[in-house]
């Protein structure tokens, strides 16, 4: 079905022998998989509710009421509650519910006791919960999905918009090469960190607006190597070839110099991901990240450090998470630049 160059079967091919990164992206892949359908194992939302010889689908549905299911109330069912009634009844109804039964924003408070709550296996807190009484393993799950999509938005606009202008920059020269170098020499030498610090003090922050900002400044080193390789590329002898046979410039750069300089854009692609990912935890962090109760890591770590001793599960819980997300991401950036090394794979198509 895939014609694919030998060349390229054969970097993967290398990539698979290197186990630690070839596993490490199964292993992320799933992760992803699992976050962007967290809804059906974490969740305070019933799978499946069995009512009266009915059945219902509330996890991805619309609100039912309370009403519905013979309960005194019109907002929201608390299937938690229903379970524990059609149990206690012995009727044929039954509640399915999540694997972890809670939402990210949900506080479940305990009569004469003050969160955080430790662990519980009975109470399905398994990672224990935060200092307002929300579920630690739930927002690790959300915050997860949160962090990585942002730095994966983050990671193709960067690209897009530095490998656009690095290829410019190497393939025309010139004064145009000459402009963009003294712009990005300038807004190289802006700490963006503090600029984002600052404008995040001045507006409410937001997803959108982080990585708008994230945006503006992180094009930067990407434009640095396309330009460098486009630099190196262009007189190459299939570029001239091309160019004697008449090729428009479009046609030059996106089919014969993109794709030679392919091991470049590549092997950054797991390090802009952990780099996106770590900037955001920092942000939330310091409190110029998402703002409340957005399910955030580094909101979590916030926490962790106010309560180092009296509740260390949630600085465990969040920072094993961490290290594990981070380390795969590592070995895997380590497989890719290995497998794509030019040094050992090198193709003038």
């Amino acid at each position: 079905m895939f014609n694919f160059n030998p060349l390229t079967i054969k970097q993967f091919n290398r990539f698979r022998s290197i186990k630690r990164g070839y596993f490490s992206l199964i292993i992320f892949i799933i992760l992803i998989i699992f976050s962007l359908s967290a809804e059906l194992f974490v969740n305070n939302r019933a799978l499946l509710v069995r009512y009266n010889g009915e059945f219902y689908f509330p996890a991805y549905g619309d609100i039912i009421p309370g009403k519905v299911f013979g309960l005194d109330y019109e907002y929201e069912t608390n299937y938690r509650e229903l379970d524990k009634i059609f149990h206690n009844t012995g009727s044929d109804n039954y509640v399915i519910l999540p694997l972890v039964p809670y939402n990210a924003f949900e506080t479940d408070l305990k009569d004469n006791a003050y969160p955080p709550f430790p662990p519980s296996f009975e109470e399905k807190h398994y990672f224990g919960t935060d200092k307002t009484g929300r579920d630690i393993a739930a927002r690790l799950v959300y915050g997860f999905r949160i962090a990585i999509f942002f730095s994966l938005i983050l990671l193709i606009a960067n690209y897009i918009t530095g490998i656009s202008i690095g290829c410019l920059m190497g393939y025309i020269g010139g004064k145009f090469d000459l402009f963009f170098q003294r712009i990005i020499e300038i807004w190289s030498n802006v700490p963006y960190l503090y600029a984002i610090i600052i404008i995040s003090s001045i507006i409410i922050p937001s997803f959108s607006s982080l990585l708008l900002i994230m945006i503006f400044f992180g094009w930067i080193s990407m434009t640095w190597y396309m330009r460098t390789a486009t630099y190196k590329e262009k007189e190459r002898e299939y570029v001239l070839a091309a160019k004697a046979l008449g090729a428009s410039n479009f046609r030059i750069i996106f089919k014969h110099i993109i794709p030679n300089t392919i091991s470049i854009i590549v092997t950054f692609i797991p390090f802009s991901i952990t780099s996106g990912i770590t900037a955001l935890t920092a942000l939330d962090y310091l409190g110029f990240g998402m703002p409340p109760p957005t399910p955030s890591w580094g909101q979590l770590l916030s926490e962790a450090s106010e309560f180092t001793t009296s509740a260390s599960w949630i600085g465990i819980s969040v920072i094993s998470a961490l290290v594990i997300v981070l380390t795969m991401v590592t070995f895997i950036g380590e497989a890719i630049r290995e497998a794509f090394d030019p040094k050992m794979h090198t193709t003038y198509e």
